[in-house]
């Protein structure tokens, strides 16, 4: 339990100290809930405290004292709140008077030098005590009064929220004007901007109805001055070590290792636990497993333990052969004194366990230590599993074809996969278990889980198969795992991303009756409602013995189906859009093989009752839900008791700026009208930066938030671009300015991209209408980005596509969702969005620019019938019979071009050279009306940069000219460059007898832009070296 502090956002300047919070919430014993609001200050106007008990069965005593500035010590005021008695002359006792079912009481201080009060709560009806850790809780008074200390209102601001009331005299329209005065600085003080109240006086005021781009455009001018300073984002790939990335290379992995031998070591583990370290051994001896525990602790220190024989989560006491030296079985459990191990580089505590040959799933374990008691692992047991790998002396990162991949891992989990798909408890297990071991490997280890993770999350893996697991238990494996992700985002900050991915695959999970809760509520469900039988008790069935993320889906698939009145065509067309059909849902250990039937008078219970269930199985299941991932850090009051629920203390230590932006964002999310919803979520990832890179005590939440905004800023844009004004160029950039923003926070290495941001600013600032040269320098701009973007696409395919493909062919995986894997993983990024408004403005941007809808890589005049396919690699090795115009919607570049091909039309704009005519179109309304063309004859003719598309009649296509012009092109001849002597040249000796036109081109354009323009320092194989290194001596091979 901890108050409710607000702290701002880091900024380049050093900032002033915060004000202390005027909202506490505290979370108590027995779901008991404390609310605190404090108005007035110390230096102004007297300081009330207002304290609220809810789900309070009895009276409490307050038991407090105040704090004056430089002083710790408790002082009683003289001036005493009524009500209040002394206690022993150093504190005072208040009672809490009951009202409905709250018990209030209030305290006011008017003594200035009051700093802050300090209290512990007392039961009235029993001698017990509530602290805060142990300590006191204190809430602080503010210095100031934010409603005297608000700033200059502009007067327009004033007039405006004035304007439309009724005529009325002088001294009425000064009261008018000082009320509206006091109305705004209250809202201010709460942090809306004046933008905000702008806007809301605009919206609610009697005008005529406008459309989305009307408001955007009389909004657009403050939209450019809004621009941040997004160097502060600047997050380069770090090459320095990871903090406690890589375990084996601790202090105290070295000294155990060293000192009890590193051979056969199969896996290493190291935990840091407040100021101990603790690292775990699994090694072979001689053909048995060894588990060694270590640790720095001092003192008696005790490793209480248990096998786990069927799962992870078993904790059954050890058989006696096993039992290590200096051990006492106690009912259900070993526990087995640490030996010391003194060497001349240090000294730990060490206990080896010897599993033999047993075939155990692993170990479970906490420590006692006479100096702190119980030692856990975040709350939860150490687990330990028995890998059924070969010891890793050296992994093997690379398969023959040069591919990374993390080889021993993909192995194991292929191997592990029957025993994973038992449920999802058995996943997570297994993942936290390999993702600690895989550590040392960086990010390729990573890669292997994410790409496991989400061959499962995509159903191309089963997900429970003949094993019964309470829903509480899938929570703890979830909130393992999870917990683990946390801290390698800490400690390994290149593998965010990774990271980020990965956690899109996991629900949030947690601990204590958090999971238990989906068992517990549809039993009450089922009791309030009347639904016991049929598809109820079928799902009832499923979510007691293996729920999974598809009862989210089911359970909104049941509220649409009850919202539509009952029609059942409702509740599949939810399931199928979400990937569930019949099949699917009978398929389960427990089946679900009915349709919903409830009776008319249980529709509004239902509503309410499975709308909170929903919450409850968001909790578990979908960590990166938005409104989930909003309510769990700063849920709305009338979802307080939801917050408890999932088994989080509430304490929102977040900006007062953040949780505005997060509470509009919860209530605009489906708005039409996106613009003010995009600047809400783009604020909200700002504000919450400064928090994600530092070691909060709920990061985790936090990760889950950011995540799911940035999944919010993609979808919130797709869902806008049905009504994007493509030909106002205002509204798309300022949509770019937000998606731009967007992916800088979402990437790691985001130089290129911070670079493009500030050009992108400039670019703004400087748009005058129809201007070419403006409309030249921002397709400079976005043609640098669509190189950005280029090359994290392919990164992406590079580092994930191999594990994918080794992976997938492993488990059986079917070859189309292997083969697009890493093209899914990106369309479902932060960076897709982006490309798709480059490509809607590019069209206007070239308009702009007379740059025209072409652009003639091979200016050849032809004539052919028209194909349309999809990628031109896929009939490169096709021969046609007759002349023919290929529109191809990807090109890469690599192609050959098939035999009668004449001309390649394409969207995509390659680095191609073709002695045919190669065009690419950058507005897709051509190529639309192309394709409608279908195996007609077409014309093609070059005419400028453009290019002149005529139908004609077959009869006009000459066969004998195509297969001249197919098998022979006069004129050409090939001459044999000669070697100019040397291996490698430098820019100056750059000649076109000697390089390539590309790097002969470096050199001309060289000459001739501005000294003020840089062109990076070149170097070139020039011709005719690698055929004079093939015929040296030592590059001679006999047949």
């Amino acid at each position: 339990m901890a108050a409710a502090g607000n702290h701002p956002s880091g900024s380049s300047q050093a900032p002033a100290p915060p004000p202390p919070p005027r909202l506490h919430q505290f979370d108590l014993i027995d779901r008991m809930q404390l609310q605190i609001n404090v108005s007035g200050s110390s230096k102004g106007r007297n300081a009330r405290l207002e304290f609220q008990l809810s789900n309070c069965p009895r009276t409490w005593v307050l038991h407090w004292g105040c704090i004056l500035r430089g002083n710790k010590n408790w002082f009683v005021p003289a001036d005493r709140s009524s009500g209040s008695q002394a206690y022993k002359q150093g504190a005072l006792q208040t009672q809490f008077t009951k009202k409905g079912e709250l018990y209030l009481l209030t305290i006011e201080l008017r003594d200035p030098n009051v700093h802050a009060i300090e209290f512990v709560l007392k039961d009235g009806s029993r001698e017990r005590w509530l602290k805060m850790n142990h300590g006191n809780f204190r809430v602080e008074i503010p210095e100031t009064d934010p409603t005297t200390l608000s700033p200059p209102i502009p007067k327009e601001l004033i007039e405006q929220k004035s304007k439309g009331r009724p005529m009325s005299s002088s001294q009425q329209e000064k009261e008018d004007y000082k009320d509206t005065l006091i109305g705004l600085q209250s809202q201010i003080s709460k942090g809306i901007s004046f933008n905000e109240l702008q806007h809301s006086f605009s919206t609610s005021s009697p005008r005529r109805m406008v459309d989305n781009g009307e408001k955007l455009r009389s909004g657009m001018s403050y939209s450019y001055k809004r621009k941040h300073n997004v160097e502060q984002w600047l997050q380069k790939h770090s090459t320095a070590p990871a903090k406690n990335a890589s375990m084996p290379n601790s202090a105290l992995m070295d000294l155990v290792e060293k000192s009890m031998g590193g051979d056969n070591v199969v896996s290493r583990i190291t935990y840091q636990i407040g100021n101990y370290d603790i690292v775990v051994l699994s090694k072979m001896d001689r053909g048995d497993f060894h588990i060694l525990v270590a640790t720095n602790m001092r003192g008696d220190t005790v490793l209480h333990w248990g096998v786990s024989k069927c799962s992870p989560g078993d904790w059954l006491a050890p058989p006696p052969e096993i039992l290590p030296k200096k051990s006492n079985l106690v009912p259900g459990a070993c526990q087995t004194y640490f030996t010391e191990i003194s060497t001349g580089k240090g000294s730990f505590q060490i206990v080896d366990i010897n599993l033999q040959q047993s075939n155990l799933v692993g170990i479970q374990f906490v420590i006692w230590s006479a100096g702190s008691s119980w030692i856990k692992n975040n709350g939860a047991n150490f687990f330990v599993g028995v890998s059924r790998m070969t010891p890793v002396t050296s992994t093997a990162k690379t398969r023959g074809n040069g591919d990374a991949i993390c080889k021993w891992l993909l192995d194991e989990i292929s191997q592990r996969e029957k025993e994973a798909e038992r449920s999802l408890m058995h996943r997570f297990n297994i993942a936290t278990e390999l993702t600690e071991r895989c550590k040392s490997e960086g990010e390729f280890g990573l890669v292997g889980i994410l790409v496991w993770l989400r061959f499962m999350s995509c159903r191309h893996l089963t997900w429970n198969k003949n094993y019964n697991v309470k829903p509480r238990e899938i929570s703890e494996a979830q909130d393992r795992f999870t917990n683990l992700l946390q801290r390698i985002y800490l400690n390994q900050p290149n593998d965010w991303e990774i990271v980020r991915l990965l956690m899109t695959h996991v629900g949030r999970g947690g601990q204590g009756d958090v999971g238990q809760r989906i068992r517990d509520e549809i039993l009450v469900i089922q009791r309030n409602n009347d639904c016991k039988g049929g598809m109820m008790e079928e799902w009832h069935q499923k979510l007691h013995n293996n729920s999974s993320p598809d009862d989210v889906i089911i359970c909104e698939a049941l509220l649409n189906f009850i919202k539509s009145s009952f029609r059942v065509d409702v509740y599949w067309k939810t399931l199928n859009a979400n990937g569930l059909t019949k099949e699917k849902l009978a398929s389960y250990d427990r089946p679900i093989v009915s349709e919903p039937h409830f009776r008319a008078d249980t529709k509004e219970g239902l509503i309410r009752d499975l709308t909170a269930y929903l919450k409850t199985l968001k909790a578990v299941h979908s960590g990166a839900d938005l409104e989930s991932a909003i309510e769990v850090l700063v849920p709305s009051n009338e979802s307080r008791n939801f917050s408890s629920m999932v088994g989080v203390n509430f304490v929102c230590d977040l900006s007062p700026r953040l949780q505005e932006c997060l509470n509009f964002v919860k209530a605009h999310v489906g708005d039409e009208d996106i613009v003010p919803l995009m600047e809400k979520l783009l604020e909200s990832r700002i504000e919450l930066r400064p928090v994600l890179i530092t070691n909060h005590r709920r990061l985790k939440d936090i990760l889950f938030l950011d995540i799911a905004l940035d999944s919010a800023v993609r979808t919130t844009m797709e869902r806008g671009l049905k009504n994007l004004n493509s030909g106002y160029p205002p509204e798309i950039m300022f949509f770019i300015s937000l998606v731009l923003e967007n992916l800088c926070l979402s990437t790691v290495d985001n130089e290129d991209l911070i670079y493009c941001t500030k050009d992108w600013y400039r670019t703004c600032e400087l748009y005058k209408p129809n201007d070419g040269q403006w409309a030249l320098q921002t397709k400079a701009i976005l043609d640098r980005l669509q190189l950005v973007l280029a090359e994290r696409s392919q990164c992406y395919q590079k580092k994930i596509q191999p594990s994918a493909k080794y992976l997938g062919n492993l488990l059986g995986v079917q070859k189309s969702p292997i083969d697009t894997f890493s093209e899914e993983l990106i369309r479902a990024g932060s960076a897709a969005i982006l490309s798709t408004l480059i490509n809607r403005f590019n069209p206007i941007l070239r308009k702009a620019a007379n740059l025209g809808s072409w652009q003639v890589i091979s200016p050849v005049e032809v004539s052919g019938f028209l194909h349309s396919v999809s990628e031109l690699i896929s009939i490169q090795n096709k021969v046609y019979k007759k002349p023919t115009v290929l529109i191809a919607t990807r090109v890469t570049g690599e192609e050959e071009i098939p035999d009668g091909v004449v001309a390649v039309l394409t969207p995509d704009l390659p680095d191609v050279l073709s002695h045919v005519c190669f065009a690419t179109c950058f507005d897709p309304n051509i190529i639309r009306d192309l394709k409608l063309k279908e195996g007609k004859p077409i014309s093609i003719q070059v005419k400028s940069a453009n290019i002149i598309i005529s139908d004609i009649s077959s009869s006009n296509l000459s066969y004998k000219s195509f297969a001249t012009q197919s098998s022979n092109h006069p004129g050409l001849t090939l001459k044999k460059k000669a070697f100019c002597g040397k291996y490698a040249v430098s820019i100056q000796e750059f000649t076109s007898e000697v390089v390539g036109a590309k790097s002969f081109n470096i050199k001309v354009l060289r000459e001739r832009v501005p000294t003020w323009i840089k062109i990076p320092m070149s170097v070139a194989i020039p011709f005719g070296a690698f055929e004079k290194v093939l015929l040296e001596d030592v590059n001679k091979v006999p047949l």
